[in-house]
């Protein structure tokens, strides 16, 4: 314990024996790197800090804090709050958003980073940034995307297409390798980093566990229905199957960033059991009908009306295509903004 509070000091003794000499943001780069792991992603590692433009570095800041910083205050991340999580336009306060979803992912990620002394930055802005790019209406808008847009659709891509480019105007964030990576692989794919795996795997521990909490609030879903066997292992509360998957990612780290095996096959049939009961049930879904309507129907009216597109969206259908232009409007919307946006477009408006 002593010898933890001493590395926490570090900072502060170099800064009065070399005073101005060293910033901030350097003397905390020594502090990292004397006490993170060795498999960590330092701030110092050039290959996974690099920028496709370059900047001057922060005096206060690592590279990391920087991404995180930036995904915080961009357009995108404060339209999370109005885009669907799994519940269309629910009635209720409680139920999550892809904001708040965002947030408990990145609460997750964070716990295993810190216990397995990686990098906690790092890790925070990839988990901050991993559904930037996702559609309004949840994985039903990204479904209908993917199949009238001829480019495709998929939101881990389209998150990085909005921290390389939309973002700004078109200047995008400028982020590092690492960030990007982590985010682009979120899914289903291998990350580069440990800390972008460690959010692969926070993505679903959080997504599985706050759907069954909605689930039940909404009245589609007993908690005695859940699997036994799941149960049994996971444990019967949501704070418990989240301590479980966490410590197992965090034992078993030593091998690879994953759940033990036993863990794993719980945690593969919990998932199965949501996907057969809650999110392909009607009771949840019945609104996704609407949904995939007034998505087609705005995509075919801006493809062939072009010039309605804001300036930055006609650009890009300049540079690009009408296609890749309109798809990056609508994906971009929240549901809130493409309900009015259609009722502005196609329900007539009464005389007063």
């Amino acid at each position: 314990m002593q010898g933890t509070a001493l590395c926490r000091l570090r900072p502060v003794r170099a800064h009065r024996i070399w005073g101005d000499r060293m910033t901030v943001r350097e003397q905390y780069e020594i502090t990292e790197v004397g006490i993170l792991s060795s498999f960590a992603c330092t701030s110092v590692n050039e290959e996974m800090i690099h920028r496709e433009r370059h900047e001057d570095k922060c005096p206060f800041r690592t590279e990391f804090q920087r991404d995180r910083d930036r995904i915080l205050h961009c357009n995108s991340f404060r339209r999370l709050k109005r885009k669907t999580q799994v519940f269309l336009s629910p009635v209720g306060d409680h139920y999550r958003t892809r904001l708040t979803h965002t947030l408990e992912v990145s609460q997750i990620a964070r716990t295993i980073a810190r216990a397995m002394r990686l990098n906690e930055d790092l890790t925070e802005a990839v988990s901050l940034g991993h559904d930037l790019g996702h559609s309004p209406f949840g994985h039903c808008g990204e479904r209908i995307l993917d199949e009238i847009c001829p480019h495709g659709f998929k939101h881990y891509e389209q998150s990085v297409r909005v921290v390389e480019y939309l973002e700004k105007k078109g200047n995008g964030l400028n982020l590092t390798f690492a960030v990007r990576d982590g985010i682009l692989c979120h899914t289903n794919r291998i990350a580069a980093t440990k800390e972008g795996n460690i959010v692969r795997l926070a993505d679903t521990i959080a997504y599985i566990n706050h759907d069954i909490e909605d689930s039940v609030r909404a009245g589609i879903l007993d908690p005695n229905d859940l699997p036994q066997d799941c149960v049994r292992v996971l444990g019967n509360t949501k704070t418990k199957r989240i301590t479980t998957l966490i410590g197992s990612v965090i034992e078993h780290g030593a091998f690879e960033i994953d759940f033990s095996p036993k863990v794993r096959r719980a945690h593969d049939d919990l998932k199965k059991f949501m996907f057969e009961k809650v999110y392909t049930n009607p009771a949840a879904k019945q609104e996704e009908g609407k949904a995939v309507q007034l998505i087609s129907k705005l995509y075919e009216y801006f493809i062939t009306n072009t010039k309605k597109l804001p300036e930055e969206y006609r650009e890009i259908a300049r540079k690009y295509d009408p296609d890749r232009a309109v798809c990056d409007y609508i994906s971009g919307m929240s549901d809130g903004y493409a309900v009015d946006l259609y009722t502005e477009l196609f329900v007539p408006k009464f005389w007063k």
